[in-house]
């Protein structure tokens, strides 16, 4: 295969590399995916062909991990980056890795098993907001607000489908190399391989050596063992036909816009047997979207949520989150007897769950959890989970204010009430809504005192 594009794209990064642009940084998206990895492979023999006295432009590695991404993927990933690190630092090259994660709050199992969101389909996808795009603009943000602008690196090839070839076309300056982010101002879009065939791109993977020590062997085999298309999710979203992986092998194993994920399919009829709790989970959270037995009447903000023909469209009910919940670490357990290491969902978001139950609870007249987070990890591990040692604690310190406001029991309730919210939007880090909350209940506490 002729290698005169592959040469021409270097020369081109080499030259954009140097322009003189006050050292505006290169923020490349990494999902670990084939193209993402072969532009950062072209994007690495360039910046080495440059002297080491010239390379003054940072260059910053963003990989966004969702928390729920595929296992055999985020353990793959995982190693490359590592891999990327260090051969950044023993080459003298700018590069620097970066990972970002949702906040708890806006985790996918905080949303779907806390909240109650219904998991997301083609016209309810709020996961790529919560989970890809904020988590990237925020490192995004620091980036300008440090530098004044930045210039993101993109993998995407106009080869790949109509949409994306028109996005690319869409937003090009012409006569120019840059195109203007569509959400982030003062940031620029670079697609350095868009002209790039699929064939030029497996031939850079397979006979081109990793220049960070990468045995790309491994990531081919990774493609021949999930089918499905050819397409990875990106990591920096930057235009609207990125709203959804959907058949993406490079996403979340919870996804369920599609209604199969093929990928997965795929890895376990090729021998990856232990992930089939997983396929056999997703395909609850697929199957049990829209059965109304498993929604309220209600949505989170109060609305009414009921179709023409009577089906409930609200919120997951108490008794379906706590379903999930279980089906989940049954999972993850039945996992962790092949993988010790995997982890489903962690802690934080077990003790974030029980927040949002406690505070639904307390506000939603139709909402009562008959089971705790607690109880039932601990009747699927047969051993405490460490937020018991916080209730515990909790549950001391309201003896002790019980015993202070013994004179009058709706003082308790108040300074109680008050508490549990500050407490609940600290751990969430969400201090919005809080003064609306607290006043709503010091104003049912008044309303008492005068009743």
């Amino acid at each position: 295969m002729s290698s005169q594009r592959i040469n021409y794209i270097i020369s081109e990064l080499i030259d954009q590399y140097l322009i003189e642009d006050n050292l505006r940084p290169w923020i490349i998206g990494f999902s670990g995916g084939k193209d993402s990895t072969v532009l950062l492979q072209l994007v690495w023999y360039a910046i080495s062909k440059i002297p080491e006295e010239k390379r003054q432009r940072c260059v910053y590695v963003v990989c966004n991990d969702t928390l729920v991404e595929n296992p055999i993927i985020a353990k793959y990933v995982d190693n490359v980056l590592g891999k990327i690190q260090t051969a950044a630092v023993c080459q003298d090259m700018p590069i620097y890795v970066k990972r970002t994660i949702p906040r708890l709050e806006d985790s996918f199992w905080v949303n779907v098993i806390g909240r109650g969101y219904p998991v997301p389909n083609n016209t309810f996808r709020w996961c790529t907001d919560k989970m890809k795009i904020k988590p990237t603009s925020r490192f995004l943000i620091e980036q300008v607000a440090e530098y004044g602008e930045a210039i993101i690196l993109i993998g995407t090839r106009s080869a790949e489908s109509v949409n994306r070839a028109k996005s690319i076309k869409k937003h090009s300056l012409r006569g120019k190399r840059l195109a203007k982010h569509p959400y982030n101002p003062n940031t620029y879009v670079y697609s350095p391989i868009k002209d790039l065939m699929l064939e030029e791109v497996w031939y850079i993977i397979n006979a081109m050596t990793s220049p960070w020590g990468a045995d790309n062997s491994k990531l081919f085999q990774i493609y021949m063992n999930a089918s499905a298309d050819d397409y990875e999710c990106p990591t920096i979203v930057t235009d609207n036909s990125h709203g959804a992986c959907g058949q993406s092998r490079f996403g979340c194993w919870t996804c369920t816009v599609v209604k199969e994920d093929k990928s997965l399919t795929a890895l376990v009829a090729n021998g990856e047997e232990w992930l089939r709790p997983l396929l056999r989970f997703r395909e609850e959270l697929f199957n049990g979207r829209n059965l109304s037995k498993n929604r309220l009447s209600t949505r989170r903000n109060g609305q009414i949520a009921v179709s023409n023909d009577g089906h409930n469209q609200g919120t997951y009910t108490p008794e379906y989150r706590i379903k999930l919940l279980e089906k989940l670490l049954m999972a993850q357990r039945e996992v962790q007897f092949e993988r010790s290491d995997i982890e489903l969902i962690n802690n934080q978001e077990l003790v974030a769950i029980q927040i949002v139950w406690n505070r639904d609870e307390l506000y939603k007249e139709d909402v009562k959890f008959l089971r705790t987070v607690s109880e039932i990890y601990n009747n699927i591990y047969d051993k405490k989970i460490e937020m018991e040692k916080h209730t515990q604690k909790m549950q001391r310190e309201l003896d002790l204010l019980a015993k202070v406001c013994s004179d009058d029991k709706s003082d308790y309730e108040l300074i109680r009430e008050l508490l549990g919210l500050q407490r609940n939007k600290a751990l969430l880090n969400r201090k919005r809504g809080l003064k609306d909350d607290m006043e709503r209940v010091i104003e049912k506490y008044i309303n008492k005192k005068v009743g």
